[in-house]
């Protein structure tokens, strides 16, 4: 399972790969640590409904970092763009244009992550690349 971070222009800061028996809420520690440890002076992040519970508690009062889960409202039928949300969503989606993500082929974590960087790496590339208009 695939946990990133990312800033509000969709590039990555963290990145953690997981088996799939692994809970969002247990992979998210780890993460809010790398998080923590690379980018120290982050000090909100927006998370999705599975990242709820302790772990809020945790990051708050442990690595300073003010967890803010976005949640979908009750009264919410069918397809709704949630705030925030769209952020990590748009990220995925670029990065699912690099055919070696498009399917999970890795069969170790640490080598799925490095293909996650290799393509946000491409990404970022291609910003800076890119023509003023």
């Amino acid at each position: 399972m695939r946990h990133i971070v990312v800033d509000t222009l969709g590039l990555l800061l963290a990145v953690m790969v997981t088996a799939a028996c692994v809970t969002d809420r247990e992979a998210g520690w780890t993460l809010l640590e790398r998080l923590r440890m690379r980018h120290w002076r982050i000090s909100l992040v927006w998370a999705d409904g599975g990242y709820t519970g302790r772990l809020v508690d945790l990051a708050r009062d442990v690595l300073r970092i003010a967890l803010t889960v976005v949640k979908r409202t009750d009264d919410a039928t069918g397809f709704v763009v949630l705030p925030k949300r769209w952020l990590v969503e748009r990220t995925f989606a670029w990065l699912m244009r690099s055919r070696r993500l498009a399917r999970d082929y890795e069969t170790r974590t640490d080598t799925s992550e490095a293909m996650i960087r290799w393509s946000m790496s491409m990404v970022m590339s291609r910003r800076l690349a890119r023509r003023p208009y």
